[in-house]
C-alpha cells in the first residue's frame, strides 16, 4: 500500500427496510441523512439505497482516491433514466473511449484563453440586467440571477440572445432539473424506462422544447456565415472540433454538449450567485470589504477578465458561498473490478458516494463549518484546508470541464452587481432544497439600494 494511503475500514450504517433500504430516510432529508452517517458512523459506511450496495465516504484522501481512479477502476453511476434524457451520452455519461474521444474534443471550448474572450458577455449580460433595477425595487434574487447566467450561456454557447425562446427555454431548464432531483430522491430512481409518469412526461416536453432550438441552431451554424458574421461561440467550436482520426462530432452529440454545457453552466452558476447574495445580506462587514474592493481595483468602470485575478475578497465569497450550499451535493461512481480504497476491496456493482456538503461542512477541516468566512481561504488564513476537502468542481480526470468559466463568470457578475447595488433580503434563514442541485427552499425576494455613481453605476 502507498504510504500516502490512508486506510479504509468501512462499517455497517444504519439498517434499512427490505427492499428500500435506506430510500425512505435518504429521500425524506438527504443532507441530515448523509451527516447522520459521517457523524455517526465515521468516515466509510455501508448503507443501501434500494436494491444498490452503497459505500458511502467522507475523508478528503480517500474521496481524492476515488475521483482520481474512477475512469481506472469506476465508471459514472447514470442516475436515473431523467438525467438521461437531459444530457444525453455527453461527456458527462460517456465511458472508456468514447468518453476521452469526447473530452479530447470539448475541453479546448472552455480553456482558459476562451473562457476570456467570453468575459465581456458575463459583464453585459449582469451590466444589462442591473439596468432594469430601481433603487428601492423588488426582485426574486434566484429567478434575477437565473436570467443572467442563461443570458450568459445562450451568448457564449450559440452566439446571440434567442429573444422569447430565452424564458421558454429556461422553464424548460428549470422543469427538467426538478424532475431529475424528485428522480433522485425517490422510487422513480427504480422505475423502468418505459414508465411514463406524469413527471416525466413533462420532462419529455420541455426536453423537446430544447431540442428544436438546439437542433435549429446547430443547422443554422453548419450553413454558411454571413459576410457580415463572425461567428466564435462555443457550438461553433465543438462542430469544427475534430478528433486523432479527423472525425467530427456528430449533430446529435454536439446537441449531447451543448445542452451538457448549458445546463452546467447556466444553473450551477445562477445557484451559486443566488446563495452569495443571500449570505451577503446577512454579513454587512463582508460586503463593506467587497465594495471596498471593488471601488479600489475597479474604480467606477466595469470589471473585465484582466480584473479578475485582482478581485481576490469576491473570489474569496464565491469559494466560501459554494462551500456553504455546493451547487451539486453528491457524487457517486460504481465500483468495477478491481477496484480499491484505501487499500480495501470495493466489492464490484458498490456504488461509492461522496457528498460535498458533508465535507465542507466538516468541523475537522472547517473551523466554525457553518459560518459565512470568506477570510479562511486568504493567502494568510491560519487553518489550511486539506485537498479535495473543497471540490464543488468534482476532481481527477472527470472534473467539471467548465469549472474555470463558471468561477470567472461567478466572480464578475458579482463583481458587476455588487458595483451598482445592495440586494437586502430579510434575516430569515433559508434552508435548501434538495434537487439535482441545492437551491433556497423558498423564494428570496429582496429590496435593491442603488450605491450612486461613485460606486460605479456608470457602465460607460
Amino acid at each position: 500500500m502507498p504510504e500516502s494511503t490512508l486506510p479504509l475500514n468501512p462499517v455497517p450504517g444504519p439498517r434499512g427496510v427490505p427492499p428500500l433500504g435506506n430510500l425512505l430516510a435518504f429521500g425524506k432529508d438527504p443532507l441530515k441523512f448523509l451527516t447522520r452517517l459521517r457523524d455517526e458512523f465515521g468516515d466509510a459506511v455501508t448503507w443501501s439505497l434500494g436494491p444498490r450496495r452503497s459505500l458511502f465516504i467522507s475523508h478528503p484522501r480517500h474521496i481524492k482516491e476515488l475521483l482520481a481512479a474512477r475512469e481506472d477502476t469506476y465508471e459514472i453511476l447514470e442516475i436515473g433514466w431523467a438525467f438521461k434524457q437531459i444530457t444525453g451520452k455527453s461527456v458527462i455519461l460517456s465511458k472508456g473511449g468514447d468518453w476521452r474521444r469526447k473530452r479530447s474534443l470539448v475541453q479546448p471550448t472552455v480553456r482558459p484563453r476562451q473562457v476570456r474572450s467570453y468575459a465581456a458577455a458575463m459583464v453585459d449580460s449582469a451590466g444589462a440586467a442591473a439596468d432594469g433595477w430601481r433603487d428601492g425595487g423588488r426582485i426574486d434574487v434566484r429567478t434575477e440571477m437565473a436570467l443572467i447566467t442563461q443570458r450568459i450561456v445562450l451568448r457564449t454557447l450559440f452566439g446571440n440572445d434567442l429573444g422569447q425562446q430565452t424564458r421558454a427555454l429556461g422553464d424548460a431548464m428549470d422543469v427538467a432539473e426538478k424532475t431529475v432531483g424528485d428522480e433522485v430522491r425517490g422510487v422513480g430512481l427504480f422505475l423502468p424506462d418505459w414508465v411514463r409518469t406524469p413527471a416525466r412526461r413533462r420532462l419529455l416536453a420541455a426536453v423537446a422544447t430544447i431540442d428544436a432550438e438546439v437542433h435549429r441552431l446547430i443547422r443554422e451554424r453548419r450553413g454558411p456565415a454571413r459576410a457580415d458574421e463572425e461567428r466564435d461561440d462555443l457550438v461553433t467550436r465543438l462542430l469544427a472540433a475534430r478528433d486523432e482520426q479527423g472525425r467530427p462530432l456528430s449533430p446529435r452529440e454536439v446537441r449531447n454538449e451543448a445542452v451538457t454545457l448549458w445546463a452546467a453552466g447556466h444553473e450551477t452558476t445562477s445557484t451559486a450567485l443566488t446563495w452569495a447574495l443571500y449570505l451577503l445580506s446577512r454579513a454587512p462587514e463582508v460586503r463593506a470589504r467587497l465594495e471596498a474592493e471593488l471601488q479600489g481595483v475597479l474604480a467606477g468602470r466595469p470589471p473585465t477578465v484582466d480584473d479578475y485575478e485582482n478581485l481576490t475578497w469576491t473570489q474569496q465569497i464565491v469559494k466560501e458561498a459554494m462551500r456553504l450550499f455546493p451547487p451539486v451535493w453528491l457524487i457517486p461512481a460504481v465500483a468495477r473490478e478491481g477496484a480499491t480504497l484505501g487499500g480495501t476491496r470495493i466489492p464490484v456493482g458498490t456504488t461509492v458516494w461522496c457528498s460535498t456538503w458533508t465535507t465542507h461542512r466538516d468541523p475537522r477541516w472547517f473551523p466554525g463549518p457553518d459560518e459565512f468566512r470568506p477570510q479562511r481561504w486568504g493567502a494568510d488564513a491560519p487553518d489550511a484546508v486539506p485537498d479535495h476537502a473543497w471540490y464543488p468542481f468534482g476532481g481527477g480526470p472527470r472534473t467539471c470541464l467548465g469549472a474555470r468559466f463558471a468561477q470567472v463568470e461567478a466572480v464578475l457578475v458579482l463583481a458587476t452587481i455588487a458595483q451598482r447595488f445592495r440586494v437586502e433580503l430579510p434575516d430569515d434563514e433559508v434552508a435548501p432544497r434538495v434537487g439535482l442541485l441545492l437551491q433556497p427552499a423558498s423564494p428570496l425576494h429582496a429590496t435593491l439600494r442603488a450605491r450612486g455613481e461613485e460606486a460605479g453605476s456608470s457602465r460607460d
